[in-house]
């Protein structure tokens, strides 16, 4: 996993992995590009809080180091079990093909991860990468022990992807993490240039409910429900009270559409998946 320090029988390259490390914020998990410097006092959100910009990712690093370990459960739990159909039916539409390479961007625990490792075949690649160290260890021991030997697993901020180089993928994917990026027309643009011409951009996310009695049904149980368990199951109630304002402070449908659009994609449509809760998103790089 890059940019952790591994035990190394050369000094030099030792010294090289250390200078590395100390590049990064211990507590972001990975280096934030959003500092008093750059961006002063400007402010966004956190849930239904106003934050300066140059805090919201350690906020946020502090939520998903602290539910890592329950979020499958949770997962699982919190949607009835139903998030694993809508992550099915994103994989659907992705295209995905052997021999080809894919990102798997907030990747998390790898539930998408692993299904493209199995579509690529042994001649294709996937990427599982992450701004959360917790996250991502969850996620590389589950794949790992899956036998998924055509995955590599990557500390990586969304809103630069900067390890990767240009028009390196044929799909990148975000499934349930986009919500979370402090810029997400940044990340959008980061996508972009990581992908192939021809490429795909999947996102999968919670979105606005389409139909107002489910809407207020869905508010009622995400501000009583999930608080109550996370508190229960992952002794964490303000991580899931923050899950539920992020939902949200999202954009809504066509917001994102046009986001994309912005950004250079092509082709740009969604689908809405239970009236509308979550929706999946997609572009084309031309």
């Amino acid at each position: 996993m890059p940019n952790t320090i591994n035990d190394s029988a050369d000094p030099s390259t030792a010294q090289a992995q250390t200078t590395k490390q100390t590049l990064f914020n211990q507590r972001d998990d990975i280096n934030n590009p959003h500092t008093p410097e750059t961006d002063g006092n400007e402010q966004t959100h956190f849930g239904y809080k106003t934050v300066n910009k140059a805090e919201k990712q350690a906020r946020v690093a502090d939520v998903f180091t602290s539910v890592a370990k329950k979020y499958d459960i949770m997962n699982d739990l919190m949607s009835f079990g139903i998030h694993r159909l809508w992550k099915r039916y994103a994989i659907s539409l992705s295209g995905v093909r052997a021999g080809q390479q894919v990102l798997d961007i907030a990747g998390g625990t790898g539930d998408l991860a692993k299904v493209f490792s199995r579509e690529v075949g042994r001649h294709g690649h996937v990427v599982l990468s992450d701004i959360n160290a917790a996250m991502l260890e969850v996620g590389r021991e589950r794949l790992i022990n899956a036998g998924c030997n055509n995955v590599d697993f990557v500390l990586a901020n969304a809103e630069t992807l900067a390890p990767f180089d240009d028009e390196s993928f044929d799909l990148v994917t975000i499934s349930f993490g986009l919500r979370n990026v402090t810029d997400k027309d940044a990340a959008l643009r980061a996508m972009y240039r990581v992908l192939k011409p021809g490429g795909r951009l999947l996102i999968l996310e919670f979105s606005k409910p389409v139909f107002e009695p489910l809407s207020k049904a869905y508010d009622l149980y995400s501000f009583t429900a999930l608080p109550m368990m996370g508190k229960l199951i992952a002794n964490d109630s303000e991580s899931y009270q923050y899950l539920a304002e992020s939902i949200r402070m999202h954009p809504d449908q066509q917001t994102l559409k046009q986001m994309m659009q912005q950004a250079g994609f092509e082709n740009c449509d969604y689908h809405n998946l239970t009236a509308g809760i979550v929706a999946v998103h997609r572009g084309f790089k031309a």
